[in-house]
């Protein structure tokens, strides 16, 4: 009896440690923005944070766009929509997110005029699939 007692309070014990995918990707994506936020990825790209919206299974990444990139016009030129959705398709590391159909929501805002969104892409599940 009492080695099957100890078996059950062990698999609680086990189940009840277990990270869901949800409570996984809130916690990386606000481990990542302390750790490594703001951090520059590209010329005239940092990104600033990363968030997790567990009501809408939404994975947000902010940027700031400085120097001759901080532009809508250079924006409206190079259509960056397609080329994030391609890369999103490629991104092997986000599989898991991906197969739990998350959304991927990417945000840019200018250095320049503080504040001020020049670009915004929501992916959902039927865009990368």
């Amino acid at each position: 009896m009492r080695k099957c007692l100890f078996i059950i309070v062990s698999a609680l014990l086990i189940t009840s440690c277990q990270e869901t995918l949800e409570q996984r990707c809130a916690r990386e994506a606000k481990e990542y923005s302390e750790k490594h936020c703001p951090a520059p990825i590209a010329k005239g790209v940092t990104v600033d944070s990363m968030s997790f919206d567990v009501a809408t299974h939404t994975l947000t990444y902010s940027y700031t766009l400085s120097g001759v990139v901080d532009d809508p016009a250079v924006i409206s030129r190079n259509n960056p929509r397609e080329d994030m959705l391609q890369q999103l398709k490629n991104a092997t590391a986000m599989k898991p997110y991906k197969d739990a159909g998350y959304n991927f929501r990417y945000i840019y805002y200018s250095s320049k005029d503080k504040g001020k969104k020049l670009f915004e892409a929501t992916f959902h599940e039927k865009d990368y699939r």
